[in-house]
């Protein structure tokens, strides 16, 4: 008999359900020993013999001696009659899971059970109303077309609406700065220059016809890259899909076309939705080039900052709309969870994966959820909640809040294993929560600046759980999206290969118990409670954009609005804040950071490196 492989063994560590990283390398010698009689001298469940195929493989070898060793890792422990008990059965597991494997799973199989935030006692709003634009302040285009490329969705579609721009013009026009651009920001996988003149040239003809489809039309924009579209490479950033052609258009792709607007280009997401390198390269920040734009939603963030598209679309799932929206200065929407239908979408964590709008300004947000929002038949997770975007709502009748935490004057504490850090990891961390620390600055700012619009906050405390642990849900859940990916080894084939990267946090997560999966959820719920009881008695919460509220809110599915809050001035990069709305009420968060942001500005300051010429 062969010795026990390592797929064979991997199994034996998920049966275990352990979740050390130690374990291959401490018990891999264990694990070289002759594999076991044939099945049918085993003891076998009703189950198991319904799969002679399963069956008829060698099952490996697996010992008292080794679940006790194992135990100790997992943190458990068992008597000898116990692990005697254990033995068989965990054969038996091996080949259910066997079973299992041999059922190909596509990423787009959507698992039975459905992650919903609501909870009992929640009023959603049920009447349609069509939206309530503001005043667009251009009525006249320039005699440089390039000098729109950093105006608004908005403005920008009143000019085509009047036919004082054409949307040929503004397509040729961010097509040309997205060429000239990519070579530094790296912002672009896949151009398409062809469909996007075809759109435009239809947008064209139908708005000089009469039929006019909504602020949309005829706007160039940007779909990140794990977004399926007909015809075209759809690579999710990651070597070993480079060439993944997906025979759809994703559902929010089919709205926007519907809406007229006109695809430009695939824009960059960091390998399989982490970070922001890709099989391409690093995508750049417009506003400090030497530095990555952040991630995942690297190039839809860049190319909005950099002025090469009117708007985008980005996806998160812990922070990829989030933290390349507060790196490049950009205003950043995730909806409520099961706001946005997800189909055609690269699935990562079935329970957290959101989409939504990556743009220059609150409004444009605005417009591009009023289009892509709503079920499709698909995704189980979509809901049937209107969005009413109304730019006049009087945001003064709002009650705020914001998290006492990250408004407090004070440098952050070091991390627990501050101790165990490199001299080069303590100094990027002293760096960064220096930098935290000035940020705060920026946030006591915007309260001021609140209270000169009448808008008083009160300060309040999130949940006291355990959130950061809750992450697990997210690795649990993505290592299942790409199990067969993992075992098969193609892993290796990812540009990055660290110890936070997915090949790694792929591997480990396969050793994850499924009772503490489960048992996460159920602190998950309370997490939803704690927070539901917030917007009881609060419409938004003003937050740092990072912290616990990020993750917080991931999980509970809240909506949350990142736009710039301020430029440091030592190198001139922008700073952000968070506004956190209640579940499916975007509206009255949008409206309060509207009127913030026209108070401020902050969004108008553009990286002078990609001025127009």
């Amino acid at each position: 008999m062969s010795a026990l492989d390592r797929r064979n063994f991997m199994a034996v560590c998920s049966s275990l359900g352990l979740t050390s990283t130690l374990f291959p390398g401490v018990l891999w010698a264990m694990a070289q020993q002759k594999t076991a009689p044939p099945p049918s001298a085993q003891p076998h469940t009703a189950a198991t013999s319904t799969n002679p195929e399963a069956a008829a493989q060698p099952v490996p070898v697996i010992t008292p001696e080794m679940i006790k060793a194992a135990a100790v890792i997992a943190g458990v422990s068992f008597d000898d009659n116990q692990l005697a008990m254990m033995v068989s059965v965990l054969r038996d597991n091996v080949r259910s899971y066997r079973a299992i494997r041999r059922v190909r799973l596509a990423n787009s199989v959507q698992p039975a059970l459905t992650f919903n935030p609501l909870l009992e006692g929640i009023t959603l709003e049920r009447d349609r109303r069509p939206p309530r634009l503001s005043r667009a302040g251009a009525t006249s285009a320039p005699r440089n077309i390039e000098d729109l490329a950093f105006a608004g969705a908005r403005e920008l579609a009143e000019l085509l609406r009047t036919r004082k721009v054409s949307s040929n013009a503004l397509t040729e026009m961010y097509l040309e700065r997205l060429h000239r651009f990519d070579p530094t920001l790296k912002f672009v996988v896949t151009f398409l220059d062809d469909r996007a003149r075809a759109q435009a040239r239809e947008a064209d003809r139908e708005i000089a016809a009469g039929k006019y489809r909504g602020p949309l039309h005829g706007l160039p924009w940007g779909a990140k890259d794990l977004l399926a579209v007909r015809g075209y490479r759809t690579t999710w950033g990651a070597a070993g899909f480079e060439n993944q052609i997906i025979d759809e258009d994703a559902t929010v792709v089919q709205r926007l076309d519907a809406a007229g607007a006109v695809l430009l280009c695939k824009t960059t997401l960091g390998a399989l939705a982490n970070g922001d390198v890709w099989f391409g390269g690093m995508t750049r920040n417009p506003w400090k080039p030497d530095q990555g734009s952040s991630g995942s939603s690297a190039g839809s963030a860049s190319a909005i900052a950099a002025g090469c598209m009117a708007f985008s679309i980005g996806s998160e799932t812990l922070g990829s709309i989030a933290s390349p929206s507060d790196r490049c200065g950009d205003t950043g929407l995730r909806p409520t969870f099961g706001r946005v239908p997800r189909t055609g979408a690269m699935a990562l964590s079935w329970s957290m994966d959101h989409l939504g709008p990556i743009c220059r300004a609150v409004e444009d947000c605005a417009l591009v959820l009023d289009v892509i929002n709503g079920p499709d038949g698909k995704d189980r997770s979509a809901r049937d909640v209107p969005f009413n975007w109304d730019a006049g709502y009087d945001y003064r009748s709002l009650r705020v809040a914001y998290v006492r935490a990250d408004f407090a004057d004070q440098e952050p504490p070091r991390p627990a294993n501050w101790e165990s850090l490199t001299p080069e990891e303590k100094a990027k961390d002293q760096h960064d929560r220096e930098r935290a620390r000035k940020d705060t600055a920026f946030l006591r700012a915007a309260l001021q600046t609140l209270g000169g619009l009448g808008v008083q906050a009160t300060p309040i405390d999130l949940p006291s759980l355990p959130v950061d642990p809750l992450q697990i849900i997210l690795l649990t859940e993505s290592a299942a999206a790409f199990d067969e990916f993992t075992r098969s080894g193609r892993d290796k084939l990812l540009t990055a290969q660290a110890k936070d990267d997915w090949p790694n946090t792929w591997r480990v997560s396969r050793l994850i118990p499924a009772v503490e999966y489960v048992n996460a959820n159920r602190v998950r719920m309370l997490l939803m409670e704690a927070m539901a009881e917030i917007f009881r008695r609060f419409d938004v919460v003003l937050a740092a954009t990072y912290g616990d509220q990020l993750t917080i809110t991931n999980l509970t599915g809240h909506p949350a609005l990142i736009l710039p809050n301020g430029f440091r001035p030592d190198d001139g990069t922008p700073s952000s804040m968070t506004f956190v709305g209640n579940l499916y009420a975007e509206g009255k968060l949008l409206a309060l950071a509207r009127a913030y942001q026209e108070a401020t500005g902050f969004h108008r300051r553009h990286p002078s490196a990609f001025q127009p010429r």
